[in-house]
Formats: C-alpha cells, sequence, structure tokens
C-alpha cells in the first residue's frame, strides 16, 4: 500500500539573488517514510531543504498536508516541519537540557513559554536515546562537535514535527554515532508515522536507510526512486562524473581482502 502523501513539490523553482539554483523540482514524500537527497556539492540539496522549509521564497507549489508552506505562520509551520541545518551558531551558553527544551517552544501558547511535565519527558528521553544524559547539565559551548551535533538532533525531535528535514545529520560524528543516529532516525519515522528528508553525501548511508532516493544534478532531479532505482550505475556515473559502481565495488574488495583499495583508484575515478 502507498504511504499517505505528507509532502508533494511541483514545478518548485528558486534560489538566491533572483537567479534559481533549483528548477522544475516536483516529487512527493510520504508518512513513514525516509527519503534522502543526494548529489554532488553546489547541486542544489541544501537550497532544496531551506524552499521546503519555508526559509526561501519559492515559484511553484510546496504543500504539507495539502496546504502551501507559504500560508502557514512561522509557529504553525514549526509544529509541521523541523530544521537541523549544517554549521548552527551557538549564541548563548545554554546547557544541553536548555537547548533540547527550545524545541518545545512551537508548542507553547504563552509568549514566555515555560516547561510542562510532558516538556520534561520528552527532553529527558531525547537526551536519553542519543546517548547526552551524562552531560544535560553541560554548557553547550563545552561539548565535542558531535555530542553539539546529537544535542542539535535531540532538540529537532522534542519539536515533535510531521517532517524533519537533515542537512548533513552525520558532521562531526564518527561512524558509530552516524549508523546509531540513523537507526534512531528509523525508529523514530517508523514509531511515529512521520517523515525524514535527509542531505547526505555518503551514498553507502543513503543506499543502507533511505526508503527513496532523490538525486540531483545542477538543480534538478537526475533520478527519484527506490535506492535500487536511483542508484543506478549509469545514473550515478552521470551524475558524478566517475564510475561510482566499481569503485564502490574496489573498496568492498579491498576490505574483504584486508587489503587498501588500490593506489590505482584516484587515477581511475578521474578517468571514469
Amino acid at each position: 500500500m502507498e504511504a499517505e502523501t505528507v509532502l508533494e513539490i511541483r514545478n518548485l523553482c528558486c534560489g538566491y539573488g533572483g537567479g534559481d539554483v533549483i528548477r522544475d523540482i516536483s516529487l512527493k514524500a510520504g508518512r513513514g517514510e525516509i527519503l534522502c537527497i543526494a548529489g554532488p556539492n553546489g547541486c542544489g540539496k541544501t537550497t532544496l531543504l531551506k524552499a521546503i522549509a519555508h526559509i526561501l521564497d519559492y515559484r511553484g507549489s510546496i504543500s504539507v498536508d495539502s496546504r502551501e508552506v507559504s500560508s502557514f505562520s512561522r509557529k504553525a509551520l514549526a509544529r509541521k516541519i523541523a530544521v537541523m541545518s549544517q554549521g548552527q551558531e551557538i549564541y548563548f551558553p545554554f546547557t544541553a537540557a536548555d537547548t533540547v527544551a527550545l524545541g518545545r517552544y512551537a508548542h507553547s501558547e504563552k509568549y514566555i513559554p515555560s516547561l510542562s511535565r510532558k516538556d520534561r519527558d520528552l527532553v529527558a528521553e531525547a537526551l536519553e536515546k542519543l546517548g547526552l544524559s551524562g552531560v544535560k547539565d553541560s554548557m553547550i559551548n563545552e561539548l565535542s562537535g558531535g555530542q553539539l551535533q546529537r544535542v542539535f538532533l535531540a532538540r529537532t525531535l522534542v519539536q515533535d514535527p510531521e517532517i524533519i528535514l537533515l542537512d548533513e545529520p552525520t558532521n562531526h560524528l564518527d561512524l558509530k554515532y552516524q549508523v546509531e543516529l540513523l537507526r534512531g532516525l528509523t525508529e523514530w519515522v517508523r514509531e511515529n508515522n512521520r517523515t525524514v528528508i535527509a542531505v547526505l553525501h555518503d551514498l553507502n548511508l543513503s543506499r543502507s536507510f533511505a526508503d527513496t532516493i532523490a538525486l540531483m544534478r545542477d538543480g534538478e532531479l537526475a533520478a527519484m526512486g527506490s535506492p535500487a532505482a536511483a542508484l543506478d550505475r549509469e545514473t550515478l556515473k552521470s551524475v558524478y562524473g566517475m564510475d561510482v559502481h566499481s569503485f564502490m565495488l574496489r573498496s568492498l574488495s579491498a576490505w574483504q581482502a584486508g587489503t587498501a583499495v588500490s593506489g590505482r583508484t584516484g587515477q581511475d575515478c578521474r578517468h571514469a
């Protein structure tokens, strides 16, 4: 059975300074789905996320639950969409727990919100799920890059939106925490019937965790479908300018053989 559509984009165009970075993109995302957006640097992945969050103005249509995102108030949209972007700045030295609690602001009716028992429980649950209970009282400007990334993700989760937009969520994380973070997101999606749309550079992670992959090239969709369909050998070669499929297989063979990838690989990639 096809998942109920929660996000629909039709003929989307947007960019900066009057120029379009995204051109004529149309796609859908369903409830309970993890959609990964992949593609080379500069192809428009982050711009697409900004348009969905209505951080950028756009032409065309972006609707959540059949309502145009431009028609929502900022606070109402925050109940529908949460964003975790790259390079988030630290403006105030809050504790980790206080930073996570900021995610509950969208659900408060008060001008100066206070935490309810439910809010405090959600914050504690998110801190524990992401392995942050031990640093909950630490100031965030004292945390490592990996810890800080998990604090921002916890803040995003307690916002409890319909859709989470993630821009390179595994930055600054070692491999163990990359996998644990994506497993945790998968559980959140399945348990709550929500949607994650994530920009990931790592094609292995995309293939392992995505239900659907949107592969972009020069501001347009090059392919969209299941990981196996979207990451087709010839499509990848045309998008990345190298034989990604052969490179991955050579890397796998090297791991299986317990040796490093051949020194010829770089040369092979440049001329693939």
